[in-house]
């Protein structure tokens, strides 16, 4: 009874959270547009971030800073700061060729000399930054000239944010994440330049009119610190954009003709690894059957997505990805998953709704990380597998423990996020790995990736790995991974697709008419 008990006490608090956010929403969507304080800012736009911290290394940086270069809608670099470059014919040697016209906001030229000390910096082995690995070596060839070599992965620069010698080269590399020069920026040569910070709270930027790309349109910009407060600081009109919105919101939003949703789109996906070794699942025909089970389009209303999300099978560069070089993916066919599983020998007997082979009845536990929707996602595809005859059992786990897990071996499925990079790959496919999976040729082509960065040839062997995941299914990819993006109607610029709002803000603007 105490359990019946508290069970009916969290759901009548999740009700009571429920009917607050949708009066919320109902008195918001309410208001006239001549009392929505979102006008009153005129061209300052205010942006919900969670913390202070989101202002170093991330692509909030782009705001102060300069980039090399930046990935255009097709994946191919397009300039920043280096205005053309080479390669060498294996891709790992870069030589950038900078502008010679752009500088710091003291007056001081931006050189190649802050190019290497950046690489430099962030290769540091005090800064822990992952791109130590990445760096052979950064050599300065003349002022406004740098050759890059790269290490052991395929990287390209296009997310490399340039940071002024002059000014850094004296503090201490092991104290970069608390070094002041972050919270008041004595110089910048981004398409904003600092203006105040108030701890906690926010910090605000103006347009540079000396950005070497012309003076972005919005006048003022404010990060506003909220934590997890995004929602509800949007509906009462105090920021507006939320960079990360919760899935669990989105309908929230929609409700209210004051705003608008943008979904970023990653190759990645939320996907189920099966333990390919384990005797439920060696058999691919199985594999198969789950796949087919599954109604992924309806997964994706599930979660509140767009209908018109891609779905996707295998692995893809973000090249494939954003040129939509895609495979159709497996059919939802209920009716061919059932046939599979017959025919793999497991026969619904006693009329229990399970299946059963040699006495064993179709039943396993999978994993599942606590977060961003997979619960939901996990609890969709449960229920679809009990029409095919197979019991899912669900297990929520903090991702933490879920990814300890999945790395030891230890677990039967799981819902996981599935990264389709090349370093990535091998500790799940290669040589010993936790699936269980094994197969000559995707080994074979995992070394051949780990060691090109020609993009052409990366591009023709993720395509053979795509055709042999489809064939072997060790995973299946359930819907796309996304970033949701809420923004007041006032905002323009924004586009559902491959370019987050914080990799297209210097290039927004703000229509005020009401």
């Amino acid at each position: 009874m105490m359990k019946r008990a508290q069970r009916q006490a969290v759901l009548a608090a999740i009700a009571r959270r429920e009917w607050l956010l949708q009066m919320l929403v109902v008195g918001a969507a309410g208001c006239r547009r001549s009392d929505d304080p979102a006008y009153a800012r005129g061209n300052t736009l205010v942006v919900a971030v969670n913390s202070v911290q989101d202002q170093i290394e991330t692509p909030l940086a782009f705001l102060r800073f300069p980039r090399l270069a930046a990935m255009d809608a097709n994946e191919e670099l397009e300039p920043r700061l280096a205005q053309s470059w080479e390669h060498s014919p294996d891709y790992r040697e870069w030589i950038y060729h900078l502008r010679t016209d752009v500088r710091w906001d003291d007056g001081k030229l931006i050189t190649a000399h802050d190019v290497k000390f950046t690489l430099d910096l962030l290769s540091h082995p005090d800064v822990s930054d992952p791109l130590q690995l990445l760096y052979e070596s950064v050599t300065v060839l003349d002022d406004f000239t740098v050759r890059i070599r790269m290490g052991g992965i395929p990287y390209y620069q296009d997310d490399m944010t340039i940071y002024p010698k002059h000014v850094l080269e004296h503090l201490e590399p092991k104290k970069y994440y608390d070094w002041d020069f972050w919270l008041h920026p004595t110089v910048s040569a981004g398409p904003y330049r600092f203006v105040r910070y108030v701890p906690e709270t926010m910090m605000e930027y103006e347009a540079n009119p000396h950005y070497f790309r012309g003076k972005p349109k919005i006048e003022r910009l404010v990060l506003k610190f909220v934590g997890k407060a995004g929602l509800t600081e949007l509906l009462s009109g105090n920021v507006d954009l939320v960079l990360d919105g919760e899935l669990a919101q989105i309908p929230f939003v929609e409700k209210d003709p004051r705003f608008r949703m943008y979904h970023h789109v990653y190759a990645g996906a939320r996907a189920i690894y099966w333990k390919c070794d384990h005797p439920l699942f060696h058999d691919v025909r199985v594999r198969r059957a789950l796949t087919l089970a599954i109604d992924r389009r309806a997964l994706l209303g599930v979660i509140n997505l767009p209908s018109d999300l891609p779905i996707t099978d295998g692995l893809f560069t973000m090249r494939q990805f954003d040129r939509r070089q895609l495979p159709e993916p497996l059919p939802y066919d209920p009716v061919q998953s059932r046939a599979l599983l017959e025919a793999a020998g497991w026969q619904e007997r006693d009329g229990n709704g399970v299946r059963e082979r040699e006495g064993r009845p179709f039943r396993f536990t999978a994993l599942v990380r606590g977060i961003q929707g997979y619960d939901r996602l996990a609890v969709y595809v449960q229920a679809q597998f009990r029409r095919v005859g197979v019991q899912m059992e669900v297990q929520v786990l903090d991702p933490a423990a879920v990814g300890a897990r999945r790395a030891a071996g230890n677990f039967e499925a799981v819902f996981s996020l599935h990264q389709p990079v090349p370093d990535y790959q091998p500790q799940h496919f290669g040589r010993d790995n936790p699936l269980g999976y094994q197969n000559p040729e995707v080994v074979r082509l995992i070394d051949q990736a780990m060691a090109t960065a020609d993009p052409d040839e990366l591009d023709r062997i993720y395509q053979a790995l795509t055709e042999i995941f489809r064939a072997d299914l060790p995973f299946t990819r359930l819907v796309p991974n996304t970033v949701t993006t809420f923004a007041h109607r006032r905002v323009r610029g924004l586009s559902t697709g491959y370019h987050s709002a914080d990799d297209m803000m210097e290039d927004l603007w703000l229509e005020n008419e009401r």
